[in-house]
């Protein structure tokens, strides 16, 4: 069952970027993104005045307005970055790779940030990763034609305001249900859209089929299954496994990509994903070897034999909060899967 959840919530999620690819042919990216969340804050507000009413008890004006800033972040900073790259001529794989690579620098800042730490078998295999994404990088842009170099930095500052928004929701006290900050932070982007296509003349929809076509993708395959089975996964099987199978969205991407839209896949292309699959292959190995080392010391102190201190082999906050001890996610509300 695992398993077969891993790979729908990889199709879903990495099914984001390609929508994004699909809508960049027939608008703008404010309007694609503005009709996107339209209707998607409009479900989700009819669901929050009536079914889950009792969700959003206990949360003040202050709480909200946090959550409103890390939607400004996870979503409205990070999609916009994410698809304007993609109109630029960015490949939805290259993409994906850069979006990728939001746990190394989640996990290198969490240290100075939250107090926490990575073991060193999990830093190799972000390491790697890293790396897939510099060969990626180099060989799509020698691929492309017509595709500023700057362009290749847009998805940069993307992962940065998604790496900003999660530290700012992993700091907050107060522990807000998925349904009300999902709820706030698709407010908070429509609003945000709405007003940016306004500006540019950008409201009226193109009444190009392929238009509404990937307005439908985005919101239910690539927001409601991305998201759900984020949350799925994190519960049955911790943040650990959730991080590093977003490694695996680049591969997936760019070989839909290739197949859908004719995007480049070459050997160094290859390469680089290889690269960031093996990350996965590590970061899963260095988990359950600390997982193992831990039950034997465990039992271990059952038995009255020596119990060796060891720090925790992913970030967990130490915070006196109530929210201390839970990990530091890729914040799932910013990602082309979801929102």
């Amino acid at each position: 069952m695992n398993i077969l959840l891993s790979i729908a919530f990889v199709g879903a999620w990495s099914s984001g970027f390609i929508g994004a690819k699909l809508g960049s042919g027939s608008a703008s990216t404010v309007t694609l993104l503005m009709w996107r969340f339209l209707p998607l804050a409009l479900v989700l507000g009819v669901v929050a005045l009536t079914t889950a009413r009792s969700s959003w008890r206990g949360l003040g004006a202050r709480d909200l307005f946090r959550q409103a800033c890390v939607g400004l972040l996870s979503q409205s900073g990070y999609l916009l970055t994410v698809y304007y790259a993609i109109e630029l001529g960015v490949s939805s794989g290259t993409t994906a790779l850069i979006d990728g690579t939001q746990p190394l620098v989640a996990g290198a800042l969490a240290g100075p940030l939250l107090g926490v730490a990575v073991s060193r078998t999990q830093w190799l295999g972000l390491g790697l990763g890293v790396a897939g994404v510099a060969v990626v990088t180099t060989a799509d842009a020698g691929a492309a034609t017509g595709v500023a170099w700057w362009a290749y930095l847009v998805p940069f500052l993307g992962m940065l305001s998604m790496v900003a928004a999660t530290f700012l929701d992993r700091r907050s006290r107060t522990d807000v249900r998925p349904m009300v900050s999902m709820t706030v932070h698709a407010l908070t982007s429509a609003v945000v859209f709405t007003v940016l296509a306004a500006l540019g003349g950008g409201l009226t929809p193109p009444a190009d089929g392929s238009f509404w076509t990937a307005v439908v993708w985005l919101v239910t395959l690539s927001t409601f299954g991305g998201y759900g089975l984020y949350w799925l996964i994190l519960r049955r099987s911790g943040v650990t496994k959730v991080n590093t199978l977003m490694f695996l969205m680049a591969p997936v991407t760019a070989v839909w990509g290739a197949l859908m839209f004719g995007e480049h896949f070459g050997t160094q292309t290859a390469a680089g994903l290889g690269l960031g699959l093996l990350a996965v292959a590590v970061v899963h190995r260095g988990d359950r070897g600390d997982r193992g080392d831990r039950g034997d010391r465990a039992e271990r102190h059952d038995r009255g034999g020596p119990l060796t201190p060891r720090r925790s082999a992913w970030p967990r906050a130490r915070s006196s909060s109530r929210r201390s001890g839970r990990p530091v996610p890729a914040t799932p509300t910013g990602g082309p899967g979801e929102g």
